[in-house]
């Protein structure tokens, strides 16, 4: 049973406040005040729901009442009807102005007072049911964006952006769409090397670049972590456009790092296809590029299917793989023309799989160096190389310098140098016996972290090569910052030099230019014997490729050494 509503009936004369009682009773809890004083005095101490209100009262007049009531928040929405005489008509049009919701006239005709209240009283709830509707509207709506929007960024979450593409795409069946998949390069380093909030920062202001160039054509959504997608008209897509706005939008930040975006893309041709699989097919596309430098973008095509599920493979048996010792290292060794032997080598891993015989490094390595196993993968690789100096040490056998990689995911870790002179300390080695090889990869990244560790290895002894010197666009500035030890010449500036002048020129300018700046050169690829011949000429002394020696084995490698120790002993 629905609790009553309480009327409070404020009149001076005795018998109409009982005659208006008798007319509400069964309805209403009554409670009677002789003048407006007393009223207050009741709706400051009980809850009151309406009021009847004579206008002509002592001590505080109705007037004065619904004066006070009205002008207070807490009462102003009580309704008072006024009681009136039949003669009083400036009277009723004074306590309208006041606020009073309605009248009624003495003498009281029951029917009459109480279809006055009756219809006060649902004029009252209908407001109430319009507010309460507007609040339930409000609260759908902020259900509906909590739901639909991804929290961080504001635009839509995953499963959102999959709905409402489906939609857009089926609605416009003939206009010609792409799903694009982005994704930023080792965005854990930046939150490592930053703060969470300038990663949030970063991811906000992407969204807001993604959201200002598809809100008249398409969508995005923020996929996960640093993932987005969009989906947007094939005609309004210009790929070098978006990633020169996206990198503008974000280097406006401020943040003293390189932020490198990367994408996929999917040309939708079927417009029915569930929108997470358009998402992994742009996404396999970007997969193929994430990680480069000279190239940020890639299309979906079928023949990616193929490399996706070896690289899940990879993914899978990694781990597994290095605690079975599948992986291993060889060597190829650096020889000199002068003294035409080996003088040093290069430590090189491979993957022995036990199903699938040696898999290329050019297959796992890009894999690993964008899930960051390589970092794992080149500490193994150093410690081989370790023991192998150790061991023929041991032996009394002759030894040469070993150069190992290191990805630019190492200098992002405060152990790197302690990591290297401790394998050193810990198999006996001196600093000269272990060399460094660093891409210009991790100088774009991040100079600054580069130089300052670069440095504490040369104070320590241990020589830094640059490898695969002009195979990327900022080869010569990174020259220009970081002091190295020798200059690693890329393979592809010795392939033309016996045919094209241009490479046979540019060739000779660099081992020049290596020689001013005190530097060894090492040229890589060298298969032939008129390269030889050309290199010697120009005083390139060190020279690694296939014409002496292809990657062999730690085994063979040594006996090679012992083969010429001994020819040079004759």
């Amino acid at each position: 049973m629905d609790e009553k509503s309480v009327m409070l009936i404020v009149d001076d004369v005795e018998i109409n406040r009982a005659i208006l009682t008798q007319f509400f009773k069964n309805d209403y809890i009554i409670i009677e005040a002789e003048n407006g004083r007393d009223a207050l005095d009741v709706i400051e101490k009980q809850s009151v729901d309406i009021v009847l209100l004579d206008l002509v009262m002592p001590v505080m007049d109705g007037f004065e009442f619904l004066s006070i009531i009205k002008n207070k928040e807490k009462y102003a929405e009580i309704p008072v009807l006024a009681t009136t005489a039949r003669n009083e008509g400036d009277s009723e049009v004074r306590a309208m102005e006041l606020g009073a919701a309605d009248f009624i006239t003495k003498p009281y005709n029951p029917t009459i007072v109480r279809c006055r209240v009756r219809n006060v009283m649902a004029r009252l709830e209908n407001e109430w049911r319009k507010l309460e509707q507007a609040a339930k509207d409000r609260q759908i709506t902020e259900m509906r964006h909590y739901i639909e929007q991804d929290s961080l960024t504001g635009i839509y979450n995953r499963e959102t952006f999959y709905e409402k593409s489906a939609a857009l795409l089926q609605q416009q069946p003939e206009e010609g769409y792409d799903i694009i998949y982005l994704d930023i390069s080792n965005f854990k380093v930046i939150n490592d090397l930053f703060r969470i909030e300038t990663g949030n920062l970063i991811l906000k202001t992407a969204a807001s670049y993604f959201q200002a160039i598809t809100e008249d054509c398409g969508l995005c959504g923020r996929m996960e972590a640093d993932h987005f997608a969009l989906c947007m008209p094939a005609d309004k897509l210009n790929v070098d456009m978006l990633l020169h706005g996206l990198d503008d939008a974000v280097q406006s930040l401020g943040i003293s790092h390189n932020i490198m975006f990367y994408l996929g893309i999917y040309p939708v041709d079927n417009v029915f296809l569930p929108v997470d699989q358009m998402c992994d097919r742009a996404h396999m596309a970007l997969n193929t590029v994430k990680g480069r430098y000279m190239t940020r973008f890639a299309y979906y095509d079928e023949n990616m299917r193929e490399l996706i599920l070896e690289e899940q493979m990879i993914l899978r048996e990694m781990e597994f793989a290095l605690g079975e010792n599948q992986f291993c290292i060889y060597m190829q060794p650096i020889y000199s023309l002068k003294k035409k032997k080996a003088v040093s080598a290069e430590a090189l891993v491979r993957w022995v799989h036990p199903a699938n015989g040696i898999i290329s490094p050019g297959r796992f390595i890009p894999v690993f160096e964008r899930n960051g196993f390589i970092v794992q993968l080149d500490r193994f690789v150093w410690e081989c190389a370790c023991k192998f100096l150790h061991a023929r040490i041991e032996k009394g056998e002759p030894v040469v310098p070993i150069s190992v990689n290191v990805s630019r995911l190492n200098f992002y870790n405060v152990d790197f140098f302690e990591a290297v002179t401790g394998l050193l300390k810990k198999y006996k080695l001196e600093s000269w016996m272990l060399r460094l090889e660093i891409t210009e990869s991790a100088y774009t990244d991040n100079p600054h972290q580069l130089l300052s560790i670069l440095q504490a290895f040369q104070d320590y002894g241990i020589k830094i090569l640059m490898d695969d010197f002009g195979s990327g666009y900022s080869s010569l500035n990174m020259l220009k910052d970081v002091i190295v030890d020798t200059l690693k010449v890329d393979m592809n500036f010795v392939q033309d030099v016996e045919n094209s002048y241009r490479a046979a020129s540019i060739m000779k300018n660099v081992v020049q230019m290596a020689k001013d700046l005190h530097m060894d050169v090492v040229i890589e690829g060298v298969e032939t014997k008129p390269q030889i011949d050309f290199l010697a000429k120009i005083g390139c002394d060190n020279i690694q490729g296939y014409y002496f020696s292809k990657p062999v084995p730690e085994k063979d490698f040594g006996l090679l050494l012992e083969k010429e120790n001994r020819n040079e002993e004759n």
